[in-house]
């Protein structure tokens, strides 16, 4: 075997300074958005539209290739570290997430899913048959089901942060967003493979039955030798003395999951998700240092790095600009109006209802993961991507104020206040037996 030489020093200095520029204005402008009330994902988002084409490599081309790498590979360096922040992230959301409170409210969580993937889902395909011109290379039935799986997801990541930024992940309908979330990315992962495969290899029932082995395989693995094999050793690490013993536990079993989910052909996030599930709380006070590192360093650069090959000059075409404000008006409406639809036939009252559906409608960086396969694709021309992308931002921005208005009318629960103890504390020494997951 050769033996690889290591990164070379112009190389290094690019990621280097790439990487500084990306965490320091993620930081900056993450706090600026704090001081004007919404949460710091907010700003951590805008950060890499304003270094990208957007802004100033459209106007200082110098000053952006000195900051940024100009290399794909060097740019490579940069998306990697980006990638382990968002799975650390899903991993660590789901280590928080409450399943026995959601067990019992399966009927609220599966009302939301259904209502808020297929009402959007429905309407962005529709949409999609009526818009020609901006199908990438003339496939308007592959087309407008790409634009309709786009408008029908739900970023768990974006959801996860924006929860967490507010302090209401600990909330019932918080929690309940993110298993309606999970739930509806899952299936949206499962379409956006078979898309993928009838635009490369052409559809057929041998890929379909594939990606549903792959999916139920999963689930059953984790919910039985998995569950076995993760509580083992997470209980063995929480009782070791220090943190890094758990930190480095949970961060295996969270990359072995999302390995996992990638190599059957699912995205990493749900096999990270899963795992984070496994990992449960049993050592959630432990994992505070791991939760420090992946929301204030690697989360950011992940969500600048998202921005950066968004091209809002594109926008100055009026043609485009219609097209866009009808696809992000179908994508508000289609994912506001459906999981409402869904919370308010499951029993929520209306507050309730209004928290969810601006939630759910928090598209954030998994729209943009389905934007980047459909241009990587050629379903999407740049001038889509950049559309697609816009609705996740323009709907990560609308979801705080709206959730921080109708869960202020929602009364706090003792439920929840138990709750927001262990996520921000870890459970009491005298805790109960551990949770399954």
């Amino acid at each position: 075997m050769d033996v690889i030489p290591p990164l070379g020093p112009e190389s290094l200095l690019s990621f280097l300074v790439g990487l500084t520029t990306l965490l320091l204005l993620a930081r900056l402008l993450g706090g600026l958005a704090t001081r004007l009330g919404l949460p710091r994902i907010v700003g951590e988002l805008l950060s890499g539209v304003l270094l990208g084409p957007s802004l100033l490599t459209h106007l200082f081309p110098a000053l952006a290739h000195a900051l940024l790498p100009a290399e794909p590979g060097d740019m490579h360096l940069i998306d990697a570290v980006g990638q382990l922040g968002v799975l650390l992230l899903v991993g660590i959301t789901g280590t928080h997430l409450d399943l026995p409170m959601l067990r019992t409210r399966r009927r609220a969580a599966l009302a939301v899913s259904l209502c808020g993937l297929l009402v959007p889902m429905l309407a962005g395909i529709g949409l999609g048959l009526l818009l020609t011109a901006p199908a990438g290379d003339g496939r308007p039935v592959l087309f407008a089901l790409f634009l309709g799986v786009a408008m029908g997801v739900t970023a768990l990541p974006v959801i996860a942060k924006t929860l967490t930024d507010m302090g209401l992940l600990h909330r019932n309908v918080g929690q309940l967003i993110l298993m309606a979330g999970t739930v509806d990315d899952a299936v949206c992962w499962f379409v956006l493979s078979l898309l993928t495969a009838a635009a490369t290899v052409g559809l057929t029932v041998g890929a379909v039955m594939s990606s549903v082995v792959s999916l139920v395989g999963i689930v059953a693995v984790a919910a039985t030798v998995g569950r076995v094999a993760v509580c083992t050793v997470m209980r063995r690490a929480a009782r070791a003395e220090g943190s890094a013993p758990a930190v480095a536990a949970a961060v295996v079993v969270v990359l072995l999951g999302a390995s996992v989910s990638h190599a059957l052909g699912m995205e990493a996030v749900f096999g990270a998700f899963v795992a984070g599930l496994l990992c449960g709380d049993r050592a959630a006070a432990k994992l505070a240092p791991l939760r420090t590192v992946v929301l204030t360093v690697l989360a950011p650069i992940f969500l600048a790095s998202a921005g950066l090959r968004m091209d809002l000059t594109a926008l100055g075409d009026p043609m485009l600009a219609w097209t866009a404000l009808a696809i992000v008006a179908v994508a508000v409406v289609g994912k506001f109006g459906g999981a409402y639809l869904g919370a308010r036939l499951s029993g929520l009252n209306g507050w309730e209802g209004l928290a969810v559906g601006a939630g759910m409608n928090a598209r954030g960086v998994v729209e943009v993961i389905v934007a980047m396969t459909g241009f990587r694709l050629g379903v999407f021309d740049v001038r889509m991507y950049t559309v697609v992308v816009l609705v996740a931002i323009v709907t990560s921005v609308m979801a705080p104020p709206m959730l921080r208005a109708a869960l202020a009318r929602v009364p706090l629960r003792s439920d929840e206040q138990r709750r927001r103890q262990r996520i921000e504390h870890g459970p009491p020494v005298t805790a109960g037996r551990d949770r399954g997951a």
